[in-house]
């Protein structure tokens, strides 16, 4: 009995052992595992000019604060936080964001950058039409002539039903074509169709020779395609993160941050795709 006493003494011994192991390897684990992420839910456009693939990875670095980039519509977007499913939105529909605000689901809204709408097409439009954009769909409609929409509640779609509505039009009938798909592949289809289509800039000059498309439409006033930026409220929703979304707000809008977004896309297309407007 007391030789077997001893074998279960040992055995204690070496379960005690190897529980304190594995203890200080899960605390050492726990000290070098990837940092919290942040879900940062934004535009295709942000994402398919690959802005955010250029400029984030310096923010991890600099905080140790992972971002995980969801890219859809704005519509979806602000969805995505109104459900607690993002700590942060970055988008360009303002009267919706400063809706979403006003709600309290966001904190706070501010301004990040700025680009413009575009409207392309391969056959060219009337030449009164060049810098009118109404002028432009209101002929688009008059003359039936194909066009492809959005028609995802993006940005971009709320934009063209803003400008539709101003015009008292309700586009309907075989020359309207909702898609229901990101930026990239309106472009695409449009191109396929030899339809009109708007778009933002920057996500047509990062496609610019891949399709026939081009800029028929462009500095109209009603054309501006501001962007802003939210932390989403924690006290909406409790799982935000929202003193690392803060950290990253205030990354965007700090002037290196700005200067880096004034600076994309001029090397590779003679031109910004976004220019910075924060507040200073």
């Amino acid at each position: 009995m007391r030789k077997r006493s001893g074998t279960m003494k040992r055995r204690c011994k070496h379960i005690i052992v190897i529980a304190l192991l594995m203890f200080f390897m899960v605390a050492c684990e726990k000290k070098t595992e990837t940092p919290q992420a942040i879900v940062l839910a934004t535009t295709t456009s942000t994402e398919q000019t690959g802005l955010l693939d250029a400029i984030i990875p310096a923010f991890t670095e600099q905080t140790g604060i992972a971002v995980k980039v969801v890219a859809v519509g704005t519509g979806q977007a602000l969805e995505m936080g109104k459900n607690g499913e993002a700590d942060v939105v970055l988008v360009h529909a303002k009267a919706s964001e400063e809706a979403f605000v006003k709600e309290g689901y966001g904190i706070e809204r501010f301004d990040v950058m700025v680009n413009d709408f575009v409207l392309l097409g391969i056959e060219p439009l009337p030449e009164a039409y060049q810098q009118d954009i109404m002028g432009a769909f209101g002929y688009i409609a008059e003359n039936q002539l194909p066009f492809v929409s959005r028609g995802d509640d993006s940005g971009t779609h709320k934009k063209e039903l803003g400008i539709w509505a101003k015009l008292n039009i309700e586009p309907s009938g075989d020359f309207y074509i909702s898609a229901g798909k990101g930026m990239g592949e309106v472009i695409q289809m449009a191109d396929e169709k030899r339809a009109y289509t708007l778009s933002d800039r920057g996500t047509y000059l990062s496609m610019k020779g891949n399709f026939d498309l081009e800029v028929v439409v462009e500095k109209s006033a009603e054309l501006l395609n501001p962007y802003g930026i939210i932390v989403v409220n924690p006290e909406k929703n409790p799982n935000v993160h929202a003193e690392e979304a803060q950290q990253f707000v205030d990354w965007m809008l700090s002037s290196e941050t700005q200067a880096k977004i004034g600076k994309f896309g001029v090397e590779t297309y003679g031109q910004p795709l976004f220019v910075p407007n924060a507040k200073e």
